[in-house]
């Protein structure tokens, strides 16, 4: 049996599930003063908003020593006079409205349509927007590997170990193929990016953003969450994939403490 799950999720209670909210990247700037919590280090700090429309429950990051962290609005105060030179800035807000339909894959909900939960919305809820003079260089095809032979992979077995429990824990947040590019987002020490081309079966270009030489702990969580998901979706939703050539897959996990976190309205249709 499956179960497909239509959701619509946002922060105005008003709306019916057939509209469509404004997306946040283009919702118009209200300069604020916002108290930020951010639970890595369990510190509560304030900071001057000029970008975005922030409310209470809104994850943002921001400049300054707690760059890169994830925090989430706590209060927000939009009467009042500041130093600018006193205070660090938001510079980025997590875009985690939501529509669309999700099916169930055991610890993983999947979409096949790619407006519903596509790399970029997902990458906002783990990472900070990258700086303009960030640069990327991904170098090599590396070894290829073969889903249904993934026990001849050779690594140390203690990475092997660690990539097999971070895929029991669930660490890969996400992961979707487009016509042959596969992303996904492990959970490890931080979030990890990891990119790959996958094929009738075969995985080539396997890299991950945490450096490590040869393949690493988030890579082999990766293949292994994907050689499970590919079954489910082969067992019980391949029209669905043939049709799309797409899927992305998210943890419950992460799509519950994002998409339908405490601050947001919205419905959710079993069917």
């Amino acid at each position: 049996m499956t179960l497909k799950i239509g959701f619509h999720s946002d922060r105005y209670p008003e709306q019916t599930t057939l509209e469509k909210t404004e997306s946040n990247t283009q919702s118009k700037a209200v300069k604020s003063l916002v108290q930020v919590h951010f639970p890595s280090r369990n510190m509560t700090l304030s900071y001057y908003n000029d970008m975005f429309d922030l409310h209470r429950g809104d994850i943002v990051y921001v400049d300054g020593k707690l760059e890169g962290h994830r925090g989430r609005v706590v209060d927000v105060s939009y009467c009042f006079k500041i130093k600018l030179s006193d205070y660090k800035r938001v510079i980025g807000r997590a875009d985690t409205e939501a529509n669309g339909s999700l099916y169930m894959a055991d610890s993983h909900f999947v979409a096949f349509d790619r407006s519903v939960i596509p790399f970029e919305k997902v990458q906002s809820w783990f990472k900070a927007p990258n700086s303009s003079e960030e640069e990327y260089v991904i170098g090599g095809e590396g070894t290829a590997v073969f889903l249904d032979r993934l026990g001849e992979i050779d690594a140390n077995p203690q990475i092997i170990e660690r990539g097999e429990q971070y895929y029991f824990e669930d660490r890969v947040a996400y992961i979707s193929v487009c016509s042959g590019q596969g992303r996904a987002i492990v959970e490890g020490t931080q979030p990890y990016e990891v990119d790959f081309e996958y094929n009738n079966g075969e995985v080539k270009s396997l890299v991950c953003d945490c450096f490590c030489a040869g393949i690493c702990k988030h890579e082999i969580a990766v293949l292994l969450q994907l050689r499970e998901t590919l079954r489910i979706i082969e067992e019980s939703y391949n029209e669905l994939y043939t049709q799309s050539d797409y899927f992305a897959a998210v943890s419950k996990g992460a799509f519950f403490a994002f998409a339908m976190s405490p601050n947001k309205r919205g419905s959710v249709t079993l069917g």
